[in-house]
């Protein structure tokens, strides 16, 4: 931590006094601050496993979808098909995947429907529901066709 003086010149120089800074200056962060670093760290999470899912012959249909159900992070194609991806993460893959609630899965599964309705087979297309986790050291697992209806 470093030290500032603060001169008062009226004063004799025996009144210098140290200001120290206080303890969320000194190299805490704030509320709002970690909230926009797990908010890039999401996006950093979702373009690396958009990278990954391309690499493999899925063309990127959309990304951060929302609708009326809730927002889907990734959509790609798989043939007429569709490949909805939920991207979690955390500093280990179990972390990661318990973040994954029940009330996320539904909102998905409203969400995915919802999207397939603008497709031309509508809710007939083959949807598949895969979870992505990625941990502290950037290592990313997909667990494929991981969700189900």
């Amino acid at each position: 931590m470093t030290m500032q003086l603060a001169f008062d010149f009226a004063a004799p120089p025996s009144a210098v006094r140290p200001i120290t800074a206080r303890p969320h200056e000194a190299g805490r962060t704030t509320r709002g601050h970690r909230g926009k670093i797990g908010h890039l760290a999401g996006l950093s999470a979702e373009m690396r496993v958009s990278q990954d899912y391309e690499r493999r012959g899925y063309p990127l249909l959309r990304s951060r979808w929302r609708g009326q159900g809730g927002e889907i992070d990734l959509i790609f194609a798989d043939g007429d098909g569709l490949v909805f991806v939920e991207v979690k993460k955390s500093r280990t893959f179990d972390r990661a995947l318990e973040r994954l609630s029940r009330r996320q899965i539904l909102r998905l599964f409203s969400a995915a429907e919802e999207y397939a309705g603008t497709r031309p087979l509508g809710s007939l297309t083959g949807m598949r529901f895969d979870v992505a986790l990625m941990d502290q050291r950037g290592m990313v697992r997909i667990m494929e066709n991981a969700l189900s209806l």
